[in-house]
């Protein structure tokens, strides 16, 4: 067993300063790291990636910058990848918290807020988003196809800072 432990330490320098890691423990490092996060993802499910939430995109660069300590040598490289499993889980469990409860989904993930109501700007609530009337006409030509904000019944800032459209009833 010592053996064996001997060989996984030399092969990915595990018991060598940072400087002194080669190209070839460097490269093995990251694909384990690699791997690794493969599987971390997928066990933190779609949704990590998928949304766009202030909530996901911690998740995605603090795990970026935990598991880069892994193959750089500049943190343990076992106790590094455990760490990113438990961010991984930590993310799971804040959604899974935010699922049944709403208070602490709109804690962690905010609320959308409207911005354009029958056709007419929110100036204020455009304002503490930082959203310009030419940023919303922007969107409103990507996402809605028009120019016309009259045709807008209902414009939101959703959680994700995607501007979404509900055209107007006749």
């Amino acid at each position: 067993m010592n053996a064996i432990s001997n060989f996984f330490d030399l092969l990915l320098g595990l018991e060598v300063q940072p400087k002194d890691l080669t190209f070839v423990q460097i490269s093995l490092r990251g694909i384990i790291v690699f791997l690794a996060t493969l599987v971390m993802v997928r066990l933190g499910h779609k949704r990590s990636l998928a949304r766009k939430t202030a909530f996901d995109a911690v998740l995605i660069v603090i795990l970026a910058s935990v598991l880069a300590r892994a193959i750089n040598g500049n943190a343990p490289f076992l106790g590094t990848l455990g760490c990113g499993v438990v961010l991984v889980l930590l993310h799971r469990l804040f959604a899974f918290i935010a699922y049944h409860s709403h208070w602490f989904g709109c804690l962690i993930k905010g609320e959308a807020e409207v911005i354009v109501e029958n056709g007419q700007m929110i100036l204020p609530v455009m304002q503490r988003n930082h959203i310009s009337k030419h940023d919303l006409e922007e969107d409103l030509r990507l996402e809605a196809r028009t120019e016309s904000l009259s045709k807008v019944g209902v414009g939101r800032v959703e959680r994700s800072g995607d501007i979404s459209f509900i055209e107007q009833g006749d």
